[in-house]
């Protein structure tokens, strides 16, 4: 009875090896390939706060679309409004000096279930982000024989940002969607032009519409 129970738990393992042998290991990651190839672009205006004061950020990005799921880009934003410097921050004598946020870098976003009406997706922007003062004169005021006395580029100051942020998107017609969405700002080690990275990290509220081939 005993070598009889041997034997089956013997060939049992042998079956078993061989059956695991045969096949292959279930992954999360999938070499089916690329399927389906598109792209777009994306006009974004962000709603957002730098320095307590609200800030109006133009966006524009967009890439690759593979498999109507993975974007794969380039991104560049900056503000388009009055965000006034305090007196003492101030880095040359000025009638309205203001502050400048812009963020440039890799764009990467994830969207789930792309085909349906209404979807949502997730997104990266990970790259630079810089600070500047000019000064905000209307078009009456500018002087411009002193135009090149203060370059704006001299006062520049980058440092990293990274910003993730979620959308729900509407698919209102074939090459073009509509997707607000909330977003957070983290910088990193900002010092320059009176700004520091509690100055400058925020939450955004953005209206996107994007157009090309989904």
């Amino acid at each position: 009875m005993k070598k009889g129970l041997l034997l089956f738990t013997f060939i049992l393992s042998v079956v078993a090896s061989d059956l695991a042998l045969a096949q292959d290991n279930e992954t999360i990651f999938t070499n089916s390939g690329i399927r389906r190839s598109g792209g777009y672009a994306a006009l974004s205006n962000k709603f957002t706060r730098i320095n307590g004061n609200f800030a109006n950020m133009s966006e524009i990005y967009g890439g690759w679309f593979i498999n109507r799921k993975l974007m794969l880009g380039v991104a560049g934003a900056a503000t388009t409004n009055y965000i006034p410097v305090p007196l003492v921050n101030q880095g040359f004598p000025a009638n309205k000096m203001t502050y400048m946020y812009g963020q440039f870098g890799l764009m990467t976003e994830y969207v789930v279930a792309s085909t349906r009406k209404v979807h949502f997706n997730v997104n990266l922007l990970a790259g630079s982000g810089f600070t500047l003062q000019y000064d905000r004169r209307e078009f009456d005021d500018w002087d411009f024989d002193d135009w090149d006395e203060h370059d704006d580029d001299e006062n520049a100051n980058f440092f990293p940002v990274l910003e993730p942020g979620v959308q729900v998107e509407f698919n209102l017609l074939k090459w073009m969607r509509f997707s607000p969405g909330i977003s957070y700002r983290q910088t990193f080690n900002a010092k320059g032009n009176g700004l520091s990275d509690k100055d400058l990290s925020n939450i955004s509220y953005n209206l996107t519409l994007k157009f090309g081939f989904f």
